[in-house]
């Protein structure tokens, strides 16, 4: 019976294809008609995000060195790991530096009187004065610009009253001429054109 019905239907679809194909004119026919067809469409499951906000720290900085920077005074007449300044005059060029075997602040330039020039000085003499860790003041006897950073220009002005310190150094720009000092011992000396001192 069950067999019976499903030809039937198929029968009966056959027949209204067939009507709908046998026609000679499309003229006068009523346009074919659609059914809806009822349609399941499955959920998919959606996520949502939250917004997410990322703060970053500042960036941490270290700074090793091995022997003393320049004090925060020092900073406008750092040049390579040493101070480097002018006198207010313009006659002398002082550093403190930190060389392989010393550490020193000194300043040259022409200034009298000067001493007798030691045998062991085939260079020039007399024409600085510089004070070491190993005692008092002493007579350069150099073969060139000592304290000088090398740019074209003369270093910075050390300002009347001001000082700056560095390697365990302090040069202080005076009216009565440039003074430096080894901190630790109190050794150094005062340099000026008409007059000088080591102690």
């Amino acid at each position: 019976m069950r067999s019976g019905r499903v030809v039937a239907a198929v029968f009966g679809v056959a027949v209204v294809f067939g009507a709908a194909a046998c026609g000679s004119s499309e003229a006068g026919q009523a346009p074919p008609t659609s059914q809806a067809v009822p349609t399941t469409t499955a959920s998919v499951p959606t996520t949502t995000f939250a917004p997410t906000t990322t703060t970053s720290a500042p960036p941490t900085t270290t700074t090793t060195t091995s022997s003393a920077p320049p004090s925060t005074t020092a900073v406008e007449y750092a040049r390579n790991e040493a101070v480097y300044f002018s006198s207010p005059t313009g006659g002398f060029e002082c550093g403190i530096i930190s060389l392989p075997t010393r550490t020193e602040a000194g300043c040259q330039g022409s200034t009298t009187p000067i001493p007798p020039r030691p045998e062991n000085c085939m260079v020039n003499w007399g024409n600085g004065i510089r004070v070491t860790g190993k005692g008092p003041g002493e007579f350069l006897c150099s073969g060139g610009p000592v304290y000088t950073s090398g740019v074209s220009a003369a270093d910075s002005v050390l300002s009347l009253g001001d000082k700056v310190s560095s390697f365990g150094f302090t040069c202080k720009s005076e009216a009565k001429g440039v003074t430096c000092v080894k901190d630790d011992t109190g050794h150094g000396f005062r340099i000026a054109t008409d007059s000088n001192e080591t102690f």
